[in-house]
């Protein structure tokens, strides 16, 4: 079965969150059922990657969206990869999505709606002469008008749209249908229409074949006013045909602090030893005093969802209890300067680094003693798997995927509201565990003992596959 698996990122070549590191270990589980090719934008950092770039097809220009051409290359592991090349649009610095100071690019309807465009055409077998796909599996809202270019060309393919986060939707003016060659009569209410915008995510809602999302919890979430971001509605209606599936994220196998060569030392379940220098290397890194407390870790994307405000505002009562705060990430601007500010007013006993680096963030897992996650809502989460991996047990708001992946007061601790006073319910708890060294023994090794394969995760899209191929 041939599959086209289309996404804006990819951690083998790029990655701003956890949509990489799906897209990295997700196509390769697969690859065992399907004939799958990841789909990428030709971004500066993906062409400098790879050694060698066969042009396969050209897309004419489109309405107001640039000619440009499909290369196909591979990963160093074999993964077939076609990167879509349009210097214009993708030769930029900053992220995929923005600039260097994180703004948004102004073309970005015109940027995804042209990747969008080629991939429909890719699995429509117009591109690349030696293949097409039977099935086409799109990624968040930048991939969303894919199922909408098919359904707009009337091609018969079967589409999945994966949404890894429902709160970013991709909603541009009117004016957009233009620029997109989007026709004039799909906007409206059940269509992309959405308040008066035209929305990409709404697009793939409404055309894809069928829905998944990346938890069963989420899955049933987003059908709620709470969650649904004014969609649930037509999520609802989705849910009740059987056409919404919740499949939830695995994790690598390079999360085992048996043999992570990342690692200030290795160590496995009851080698606490080798936890213990895992944390004062992380003590020392973050320049945090000597200490017997505690440590609290947070590897996130520092946004509102991820309840960053509420770690700040519990974070003078968990030192002054002898905890100590370690933090890398990035994302908004207030919250980075925030925990700046924490880490100036305490240095002892809160450290913080801006930005993102795998090694270090290991690190931080492996040294930490509880890995606090107090997200709004949170489809699936990764923070949460690593860490249990890594013996550094979560600390997660009843939500989404950590409501899935966290025993509570087995491998963790749930707490039920995303507020300071329920928040601070969990740490404490926490804290108990920490004096109580038989109960914390005993919680690490469940944790540790705890398995994320992705096989589990491959085996449930394959079968969704194999389903809507066959109708």
């Amino acid at each position: 079965m041939r599959v086209l698996f289309v996404t804006t990122e990819m951690d083998d070549f790029v990655r701003v969150g956890g949509l990489g590191a799906v897209s990295a270990a997700l196509p390769r589980a697969l690859r065992s059922f399907a004939d799958i090719r990841v789909m990428l934008p030709g971004y500066r950092d993906i062409i400098e990657q790879l050694t060698h770039i066969q042009i396969v097809g050209r897309c004419p220009a489109f309405a107001e969206m640039p000619a440009c051409s499909l290369g196909r290359a591979a990963t160093k592991d074999g993964v077939p990869v076609y990167v879509l090349l349009c210097s214009q649009l993708y030769d930029r610095p900053g992220n995929p999505y923005g600039d260097e100071s994180g703004r948004d690019w102004p073309d970005n309807d015109i940027r995804f709606a042209r990747f969008a465009s080629a991939a429909a055409e890719l699995a429509m077998g117009k591109l690349d002469k030696n293949w097409a796909a039977d099935l086409i599996h799109a990624n968040d809202w930048q991939a969303s008008l894919v199922p909408a270019y098919l359904a707009w060309q009337g091609a018969k393919l079967p589409s999945i749209l994966t949404i890894h986060n429902l709160a970013y939707q991709g909603l541009f003016p009117k004016e957009a249908l233009r620029r997109i060659g989007a026709p004039e009569s799909s906007f409206h209410i059940d269509g992309i229409e959405f308040y008066d915008q035209l929305s990409f995510l709404k697009a793939g809602l409404v055309y894809a074949s069928h829905l998944t999302t990346v938890s069963g919890t989420y899955a049933r979430e987003i059908t709620t006013p709470e969650f649904g971001c004014g969609l649930e509605g037509l999520l609802r209606l989705r849910s009740d045909a059987a056409e919404l599936t919740g499949i939830l994220n695995g994790i690598d196998e390079s999360w085992d602090p048996r043999s992570c060569a990342q690692l200030a030392q290795q160590f496995g379940a009851g080698d606490w030893v080798g936890k213990r220098a895992n944390a004062d290397y992380v003590r020392k890194q973050f320049g945090l005093a000597v200490s017997r407390g505690p440590m609290f870790g947070i590897v996130a994307r520092l946004v509102h969802q991820k309840g960053i405000d509420l770690v700040l505002s519990a974070a003078d009562e968990i030192v002054d209890a002898g905890g100590q705060i370690v933090v890398t990430g990035s994302g908004e601007p207030a919250l980075e300067q925030a925990l700046i500010d924490a880490h100036r007013r305490r240095p002892d006993a809160i450290g913080v680094v801006i930005g993102f680096n795998d090694a270090q963030a290991r690190r931080i897992f492996a040294g930490s003693d509880f890995t606090l996650m107090p997200s709004r809502f949170e489809p699936c989460g990764l923070s949460q798997m690593y860490a249990q991996r890594f013996g550094s047990l979560p600390i997660g708001h009843q939500t989404g995927g950590l409501a899935e992946t966290i025993t509570d007061g087995e491998t963790g601790f749930l707490f039920s509201k995303p507020s300071r006073d329920s928040f601070l319910g969990g740490v404490r708890r926490a804290f108990s565990a920490f004096r109580a060294q038989d109960q914390l023994d005993t919680m690490r090794r469940s944790a540790m003992g705890r398995s994320f394969s992705w096989s589990i995760s491959a085996g449930s899209y394959s079968a969704l596959y194999r389903k809507l191929a066959s109708v």
